[in-house]
């Protein structure tokens, strides 16, 4: 089930936007991209007939489909999509209050496991330094790709903390993670820690 509302008015200009893109069956792909984090951003994007993903939900609406990506379901519950017209045209306007609240279970994708563990146990204890590492990508290997930045970046105590700490960490807690290999370019040491 998707609990996102999407108001009469952003219904009304949604589907004024639909119409003019003069392609029969057209709706909207609405998805969070970097769910659970604070970098998560949440998008709506057009959906051409066959665009749809394997997974996504679809909901009716006032003359359009919308289409849910199911990995962003659970980070869009109370989400609500507006429209206020105003001299300048309008706005229309996107609240998701739980795009950015890490929401795991053991059968929650990889991605999203890691970046749990990353956001909650890891980045507390670098940002004591000016610090962060994200996720850049989870590899079939198992391997997540790792980047660093703020105090991290060009930190000479970066190796350590990178296999010590972060790796130790993911491996412990997502059993799934073989091993971390970090992309960061650290020949940038103007904001290093170290």
């Amino acid at each position: 089930m998707v609990n996102v509302t999407i108001t009469e008015s952003a219904q009304e200009y949604l589907g004024e936007l639909l119409a003019k893109q003069d392609c029969e069956g057209i709706g909207i792909r609405m998805f969070v991209a970097n769910p659970g984090t604070p970098q998560a951003e949440t998008c709506i994007a057009y959906s051409r007939p066959g665009e749809e993903q394997e997974g996504d939900i679809r909901v009716e609406f006032n003359g359009f489909a919308a289409h849910f990506e199911e990995r962003s379901v659970p980070f869009l519950e109370d989400a609500k999509v507006d429209y206020n017209a105003d001299r300048m045209g309008g706005q229309l306007t996107i609240r998701a209050p739980n795009s950015k609240m890490p929401q795991v279970s053991d059968d929650s994708p990889v991605e999203d496991r890691i970046n749990y563990v990353l956001y909650n146990d890891v980045n507390p204890g670098l940002a004591a330094h000016g610090g962060n590492v994200t996720l850049k990508t989870f590899t079939e290997e198992g391997f997540a790709i790792l980047e660093f930045g703020g105090g991290c970046q060009g930190c000479s105590a970066v190796d350590v903390t990178l296999k010590e700490g972060v790796e130790k960490t993911l491996m412990e807690k997502v059993p799934e993670v073989t091993g971390v290999r970090d992309v960061t370019d650290h020949t940038d040491t103007s904001h290093a820690y170290f």
